[in-house]
């Protein structure tokens, strides 16, 4: 069955109606000055417990790792780790969810270098294959993209509002190269969702089968999406620089590049 991840505490907290502090229930204040004192220490630890799940599934080449495991490595208790978590799998979402935020940011900082639509298509393409792309990206994926299905079908919500979040830089990048005429009409967001799941989907075969795509790779699958989109063949191609952000090639292993 589908769960919601989240602490009683907020939940609680957050059916409380705004009131001014004097009006507000003395129980609540109560409760939010202790949270607001540890507020730091929380962060720390739930930000410990992340780090260190995510370096003992690289070592141990597990994606099942015992929680004693990583509070180990955290230098946590097991009491800690179950004050944060529930379960492993809603830190393995805690995870997916801080990687994902991460990639998301990167995404917008590669589609705002192109000046055109189809080129922010393609960064935002180039950009979904640096995770299988970049050695270190790809490691510290591999965990938790071996999880992510159990996570789909456990926080559904959660994980398709991160797939939400993921889509907007190319919703909008469909939108524009549309308006500039460069780009058949349709419906942006199906356009973008479909090219999620074939991007996605690639740059899972990559990441879990440790390989890593070739520039070649790559332009193929950007020149196979572009054309999906009514875009001519190569059209994003020239003008291109060095991606950068996301960790070094691998050497000999030639860097797709985005557009400008």
């Amino acid at each position: 069955m589908p769960r919601q991840a989240g602490s009683t505490v907020a939940v609680l907290v957050s059916t409380i109606p705004p009131l001014g502090d004097a009006e507000r229930p003395l129980a609540i204040r109560s409760v939010e000055r202790t949270l607001a004192s540890r507020y730091s220490t929380y962060i720390d630890e739930v930000r410990r417990l992340i780090r260190a799940a995510v370096t003992v599934m690289d070592r141990q080449q597990t994606t099942n790792p015992k929680v004693s495991d990583i509070v180990r490595e955290a230098g946590l208790s097991n009491q800690a780790f179950y004050k944060h978590f529930r379960s492993k799998s809603e830190l393995f979402l805690a995870i997916l969810d801080e990687g994902q935020r991460e990639l998301v940011t990167y995404l917008e900082h590669q589609t705002a270098k192109a000046a055109t639509g189809i080129g922010k298509v393609r960064n935002w393409v180039v950009g979904i294959m640096s995770q299988a792309a970049v050695p270190g990206a790809a490691s510290a994926t591999r965990g938790v993209m071996m999880n992510s299905h159990e996570l789909q079908a456990e926080y559904p919500e959660e994980c398709n509002r991160l797939n939400q979040l993921l889509v907007e830089p190319l919703v909008a990048a469909i939108r524009l190269a549309e308006e500039e005429g460069a780009a058949r009409s349709t419906d942006p967001l199906k356009a973008a969702m479909t090219i999620f799941r074939l991007a996605g989907s690639t740059t899972e075969t990559y990441v879990l089968s440790r390989r890593v795509p070739s520039e070649e790779d790559i332009e193929f699958l950007v020149d196979f999406i572009l054309s999906g989109l009514g875009a001519e063949p190569g059209s994003a191609a020239s003008g291109r620089h060095g991606a950068s952000g996301r960790g070094a090639a691998t050497p000999g292993t030639k860097r797709a590049r985005p557009a400008v």
